[in-house]
């Protein structure tokens, strides 16, 4: 390790909060698919910064869009409007397939967006005890308190006292359980077209379909959150699209703007006066910067096939990863996924982390979902042959299961 690398280190760990699990490098800068550490270690980046990473790194149309926007207006109240986002407004809308939205920074914003949005729209028509939020086990909302109390994972609760009230969770893919749960006083439905965080785990047939029935019948808004599926992840522009399953509330982010921070709650036409004038906000959300890089994630989208390109790359992933299961029986036991979204699950006693930090010491980054299971995001530039390179370092750390058991 370079001096200099141990001394950035010793800095960040004096002074940084210990929030993460960071290992002993620093990474200095990235191009396409590769990063490189201050050590000038190279590495290949199948993790995307977790699907944010959309156009990979020091993407061209990415850099002249936000170098020339810095130069011109980075920021302004949203007490005005201002061009990059009046322009993407209607633009992403239209993607989307949805009719109004409001920019946030993050996906947990949008969430808590769309929490003050449900049950404001109850409230303004009279059903002031119309609270209820309905979400499912091993979940992933968001870290803020409202997000966390969505969060289907207890992990993540400890130790922050009583979540907001009115929240209550089901199993994923049981329509059955949620028909039990969901009523007259439920304000809102909220599910992940396919859980990320939980395991990177698709929608089973026929459920997404089976909730907007279910929301209709008893006057509930369904929301989906495709914060992580979003932005063309899953080989469509939202994953829903795959269904035809359309949502009341949207929410968004990680990709939006391929690395700058910003997110999105989107609504049909119906919510268009759910949250009136003065009653939600935001000081940097929708900003001119974050704006135009989101106006170049789309452009470069449309204009290089990558929803083509994450719908066929992703195959072909997982056409990699099940050779996987055949070579290594009692090791890897399942893969699945959509587009560029996909996971390869491990056997029960298999130390994920230690896959990681196998893969790492390959030159190659990846993360995990759930306790079990190797997700995969790459940016959505990704090649067959860089998707190779890393199921091929995959394959060499799997081969050894010895070193990987739980201890």
């Amino acid at each position: 390790m370079a001096k200099d690398t141990a001394a950035l280190i010793d800095g960040a760990k004096r002074h940084l909060l210990k929030t993460y699990r960071q290992p002993e490098l620093v990474l200095e800068r990235g191009e396409g698919c590769r990063l490189w550490d201050t050590d000038g270690r190279a590495y290949l980046d199948l993790y995307g910064g977790i699907a944010v990473s959309a156009l990979g790194h020091g993407h061209p149309a990415l850099v002249k869009a936000v170098s020339e926007q810095a130069a011109k207006l980075v920021h302004t109240a949203n007490y005005f409007y201002n061009e990059p986002n009046a322009r993407l407004a209607p633009r992403l809308c239209a993607a989307a397939k949805m009719d109004r939205v409001f920019f946030t920074n993050s996906g947990t914003e949008a969430i808590e967006g769309a929490i003050k949005l449900s049950r404001r729209f109850h409230y303004a028509k009279g059903d002031v005890g119309r609270q209820g939020l309905v979400a499912t086990f091993n979940a992933f909302h968001g870290r803020s308190m409202g997000a966390v109390s969505l969060t289907g994972q207890p992990k993540y609760w400890e130790g922050f006292g009583a979540p907001i009230a009115d929240v209550s969770h089901v199993a994923y893919g049981d329509l059955a359980a949620m028909e039990r749960r969901v009523n007259d006083r439920t304000a809102a439905v909220f599910v992940e077209p396919v859980q990320g965080e939980g395991g990177v785990l698709p929608a089973p047939e026929g459920y997404l379909a089976g909730l907007r029935a279910l929301c209709d019948r008893v006057g509930a808004l369904l929301v989906f959150d495709e914060i992580q599926t979003g932005v063309g992840r899953t080989g469509a522009f939202m994953a829903w699209h795959h269904d035809g399953v359309q949502p009341d509330l949207l929410c968004s982010a990680k990709g939006i703007a391929a690395g700058l921070a910003m997110g999105a709650l989107l609504t049909t036409e119906k919510f268009a006066d759910a949250l009136p004038v003065g009653s939600h906000g935001t000081t940097f959300g929708g900003s001119a910067l974050a704006s135009a890089a989101a106006l170049a994630v789309m452009d470069t989208i449309e204009r290089d096939g990558l929803l083509a390109n994450a719908r066929d790359r992703g195959n072909h992933l997982l056409d990699r990863l099940r050779v996987l299961i055949e070579k290594h029986p009692g090791v890897a036991v399942a893969a699945r996924g959509r587009g560029l979204l996909c996971g390869l699950e491990l056997a029960k006693d298999i130390d994920v982390r230690a896959v990681l930090d196998g893969l790492r010491a390959l030159g190659v980054l990846v993360s995990s979902a759930g306790t079990t299971v190797v997700r995969f995001a790459p940016p959505l530039i990704v090649t067959d042959r860089e998707l190779d390179e890393g199921v091929d370092a995959l394959d060499k750390v799997l081969s050894d299961p010895s070193k990987l058991r739980v201890k």
